[in-house]
């Protein structure tokens, strides 16, 4: 691409010692239906260019939606005006840890084009899922189906030599159900909060989640939960379904992870991390039975990808081994300062923002329980699942999360519905009091799709696998209903 070249040429020339240039080209759409009328049929597409270099030590970046040479020659060498101009006020030089030449391509596995489904089909599933959403409950007040499709190439070079291109296909679908009734309001979703479960896969991954299937006992698990008792307030055993653990490791450990918040350069807008380098190989984050990896290799994952954007392969490197931290998510300055080399976590959300350090696919290891194990094993406990609510502190410790729905635990088996639950712990406790985890059967690789970063914002899509888990002495029915 001849636009690549002419960047990096242009970067050299003012002054660059080191320079990638990222090319981003795609189309998005979206459906969703309500109460049986469309809500929203859109669909756009999306192209840029953006250039990041170092000058005199410093960064500079720039972007330009408008892909000709003229422009990747103008703004190849606005980023390294703006990286001149930086250097006067750095702390110190900029600094990578090494990184392969690599040429290559990637495509994620997509076996059905969704632009290839006419939008007159999908929007009859949506319609069949809130029509049943809606049945399920007298007071079933909305019903919400949506679909998503998105198609995303990626062109990547660097002064460096390396020159990688990659296809991403992206599909997600879900329906909710809004109960009303006695001055309260009672949500339930499927296959999960946050668009569903959003996958690296075409529309055969759509057609697998049959919401026409599900939709019925949404709407009726919306309408049982207007008349289902208060979560009680105590401490006890903690249960907690699969899609509820995928904001609990997002949270309390895939952000704490990321080494440029504990270094601190991704501070202002979330904070930065307890997890500090003299941590590194002794601190104790959680019990034995905790393995927390990440993984950009998974087929499928939101967090997955041939190379990230820095040109650094995908792979699998552990974060927490029995209980230990044992690792971070790093970009190569980071892994330089540490001693190391990076693990490939750096991605901009689009072509217009500079990469950061993100999550990939943040998984919880396979245990070797069942959910059906794990309730048998719980004299008196809550079982929760479906994410609701979620606040956490700055440096990651202290956090109250609240699930859509819950269930009473007595004597080893499930008992009644329990709604607005929620929970309260600090990290290294929370985790420190896992006594199982649920098998590879029960492991769910879940897409989330609105993990919130950096300075301007930048939305990114990650991806976290796990089976439920079981927490011991843990508060919940916390806060005023």
């Amino acid at each position: 691409m001849r636009e690549l070249e002419i960047a990096l040429s242009a970067a050299r020339a003012a002054g660059a010692t080191y320079a990638d240039v990222r090319v981003v080209r795609g189309a998005e759409e979206q459906l969703s239906v309500r109460n049986g009328c469309v809500d929203q049929a859109s669909s756009g597409s999306f192209s840029g260019l953006g250039v990041r270099v170092i000058v005199n030590g410093a960064w500079g970046f720039a972007a330009t939606g408008c892909v000709d040479e003229a422009e990747a020659a103008s703004v190849a060498r606005k980023a390294s005006d703006i990286a001149r101009a930086s250097a006067v006020a750095r702390k110190h030089d900029a600094a990578l840890a090494p990184a392969e030449r690599v040429v290559a391509e990637w495509s994620s596995p997509c076996v059905v084009d969704p632009w290839s489904v006419p939008r007159a089909r999908k929007i009859d599933i949506l319609r069949e899922a809130c029509a049943k959403a809606m049945a399920s409950g007298a007071d079933v007040r909305i019903a919400n189906a949506g679909m998503r499709a998105i198609d995303e190439e990626k062109t990547f070079a660097s002064s460096e030599g390396s020159f990688i291109a990659q296809h991403s296909v992206i599909t997600a679908s879900s329906v909710s159900a809004m109960a009303v009734g006695g001055g309260e309001v009672q949500i339930r979703s499927y296959p999960g909060t946050f668009d569903g479960n959003m996958r690296q896969a075409g529309f055969e991954w759509v057609e697998s989640l049959d919401l026409p299937a599900h939709a019925g006992a949404v709407g009726s698990e919306a309408q049982a939960l207007l008349s289902a008792e208060q979560c009680p307030s105590m401490k006890t055993t903690l249960i907690i379904g699969s899609n509820q653990m995928a904001l609990q490791i997002h949270e309390s450990c895939g952000h704490p992870v990321e080494l440029d918040r504990v270094y601190g350069t991704e501070a202002s807008y979330a904070g930065t991390s307890f997890l500090t380098p003299e941590k590194l190989g002794k601190f104790r984050y959680g019990s034995k039975h905790v393995n927390l990896y990440a993984d950009s290799t998974i087929p499928g994952g939101l967090g997955t990808f041939g190379y990230d954007d820095e040109g650094i392969a995908s792979g699998r490197s552990d974060l927490v081994r029995s209980g230990l931290f044992v690792g971070y998510l790093m970009s190569r300055e980071t892994a330089a300062a540490l001693g190391t080399s990076s693990n490939g976590a750096m991605r901009a959300s689009g072509w217009d923002r500079m990469p950061i350090i993100r999550m990939t696919n943040i998984c919880l290891e396979p245990g070797r329980e069942s959910l059906a194990s794990l309730i048998r094993g719980t004299e008196d406990g809550v079982f929760v699942d479906g994410i609701r609510s979620w606040s956490i502190d700055d440096r990651r410790l202290n956090f109250q999360f609240g699930a859509e729905i819950g269930w009473r635990i007595r004597n080893g088996e499930l008992a009644e519905m329990v709604k607005n639950p929620t929970y309260t712990g600090i990290t290294p406790e929370f985790w420190g009091s896992c006594d199982g985890v649920a098998g590879r059967d029960e492991w769910v690789l879940w897409g989330v799709p609105n993990c919130g970063k950096g300075e301007p914002l930048q939305i990114m899509r990650v991806g976290h696998g796990t089976a439920p888990a079981r927490f011991r002495n843990v508060k919940v029915g916390v806060g005023r209903w």
